[in-house]
């Protein structure tokens, strides 16, 4: 009998903890998935204004909800709090980095040959399709003359997306985009799936289950093969087993977590011969600082822990069209993509995507446009450079979406507030002024684009005055690399000195890579746990 509660315990169930839950529970090992959000399902996504839509930091007993947004002095930051993680609120992309963003910053041994079986793997599990020809978005035919009339139409093309389509759906047929479209099916996992009805709300969960989240894949192939999942379940802080002396066997480790519940956080801790942190970007280098600036039970971690952060380049510019109808709400989220990764606009390595919005903002708006006298909140749009159809409020807006590599200079650490000395809170050290020049870059491609299609654009003064980005690929803080002087973790994802402790997120990516990160993740994932497979 084993002297642990389990042979692995994964903390977070992204991109990364998905699939190392996966493929050790297949290999046949006892696995803990610890997750600090919800079990979501289409009856519980929120929807009205006063459902759980947030996840607090602080007060996760009381609050959480669908979306974790960490608000840092010039950066702020979303995540998935949920079963799937980021597969939860992200935009379906699944796409593989390109060869040239393999370079020194990585760990010997990790190119674009050496991972592309890892990726084709990601893209079985995920079930990956594009977006049928019979099914072409007004964004998707927007982006396409867009891209033409800039010269870079041999760039543009669709992008692969983890979303189950009816090749006979018509977005039309009335009652158009209506959930009764959708079509039934078990996916090859054994899940009970329905197909695409382009309702627009994939970043809000997909009540027809037609975007093949984690939940229906890997993770349900984990349960299948015995593993847990314990949803409301906070890590806190992990503490090794033994005297840590010997620092090439490992002795095991303790997960604390707090319980959440009835409003409550109940203190609990398990054992495990190996832990995998993959809380994300921010959750996963949260925790290893805690514990070793603030708790003392790992105190050996690299210095380089925190540093080397990225946004990756992340951007929208919302453009509006007078006479033109876009519904940004109509179809998948992203669909396509024009890639400038190569530099050739003035050598900025850009990738842009035709942006959504969930068709729950148009209705949300539509419900605010009757309740307000004098149309106030109409108005509002008409300042942003656009007038709002009481009909369809969002109809004549494209929401131009863009990532890029940035300077990846950020740094995450535990500091005091000033009201607050005694407590120590996550912040990030980031200065825009690295990336200036590619953010500037990515609104002149975007400006290019909405007047070759006849378009309004209105750049954000949260950039043009105050300098503030949001991101929902955040990247780095628990780098890998071929030595501790360079990096937190081995190529493999195992945190230098401390055997049997893995992180399988994005926080291991060393730099930005320009583009959707969630299959290079899952690919390093991958890759990492099948040499813990080999080796047990």
């Amino acid at each position: 009998m084993s002297k642990f509660d389990h042979d692995a315990i994964v903390i977070g169930s992204g991109f990364g903890g998905a699939v190392a839950a996966c493929r050790l529970a297949e290999a046949g090992m006892k696995v803990l998935v610890l997750e600090r959000g919800r079990r979501w399902t289409p009856e519980t996504y929120p929807r009205e204004p006063g459902d759980a839509w947030l996840w607090d930091e602080d007060q996760p007993q009381h609050f959480n909800g669908w979306a974790d947004l960490r608000t840092f002095s010039d950066m702020w930051v979303a995540a998935g709090a949920g079963v799937g993680g980021g597969s939860l609120i992200y935009a379906n992309v699944s796409v593989e980095a390109k060869p040239e963003v393999f370079d020194a910053r990585w760990p010997k041994g990790i190119d674009h040959p050496a991972l592309k079986p890892y990726y084709d793997r990601v893209g079985h599990m995920l079930g990956l399709q594009l977006l049928p020809d019979n099914q072409l978005t007004a964004r998707y035919l927007l982006m396409k003359e867009g891209a033409e009339k800039c010269g870079w139409g041999e760039r543009f093309h669709k992008v692969p997306l983890a979303v189950s389509f009816d090749p006979d759906f018509d977005p039309e047929r009335a009652p158009a985009r209506d959930d009764s479209h959708s079509k039934p099916f078990i996916n090859i996992h054994g899940v009970a799936q329905g197909t695409c009805v382009h309702c627009g709300n994939c970043d809000i969960g997909c009540q027809v289950k037609a975007k093949n989240t984690l939940d229906l894949n890997y993770l349900a192939v984990a349960e299948k093969h015995g593993a847990e999942i314990r949803p409301l379940h906070l890590v806190i802080k992990l503490e090794a087993l033994g005297d840590g002396s010997d620092k090439t066997t490992g002795s095991g480790w303790r997960v604390h977590f707090d319980r959440l519940e009835g409003g409550e956080r109940i203190a609990g801790s398990l054992t495990a011969q190996r832990v995998i942190v993959a809380a994300g970007s921010i959750g996963s280098t949260e925790l290893l600082l805690r514990c070793r600036d603030e708790h003392g039970t790992l105190p050996d971690l690299s210095p380089r822990l925190g540093k080397g952060w990225a946004f990756n380049g992340d951007f929208v510019t919302p453009a509006f069209y007078q006479g033109r109808k876009v519904s940004p709400s109509h179809g998948p989220t992203i669909s396509s993509a024009i890639d400038l990764l190569d530099g050739v606009y003035k050598k900025q390595a850009l990738f842009i995507e035709d942006g959504g919005v969930p068709n729950l903002a148009a209705d949300f708006i539509r419900e605010r446009l009757k309740m307000l006298p004098g149309g106030k909140l109409k108005q509002l749009w008409a300042g942003l450079g656009g007038h709002a159809d009481v009909q369809d409020p969002l109809s004549n807006m494209m929401p131009w979406f863009g990532q890029a590599v940035d300077a990846a200079d950020g740094e995450l650490y535990l500091g005091r507030l000033w009201y607050a000395p005694w407590r120590r809170t996550l912040k990030l050290n980031w200065d825009y002024r690295a990336s200036e020049d590619t953010v500037n870059a990515m609104v002149e491609v975007h400006k290019m684009l909405t007047a070759a299609t006849g378009g309004t654009p209105f750049v954000p003064p949260t950039w043009t005055l105050a300098n503030n980005l949001i991101t929902p690929h955040p990247l780095g803080g628990c780098n890998m690399a071929d030595s501790i002087e360079q990096g937190v973790v081995d190529g493999h994802g195992q945190v230098f000195g401390h055997p049997d402790l893995y992180v399988m997120d994005g926080a291991t990516l060393p730099r930005a890579i320009g583009l959707n990160p969630s299959r290079t993740i899952a690919a390093l994932a991958e890759r990492g746990v099948e040499r813990i497979v080999q080796q047990a």
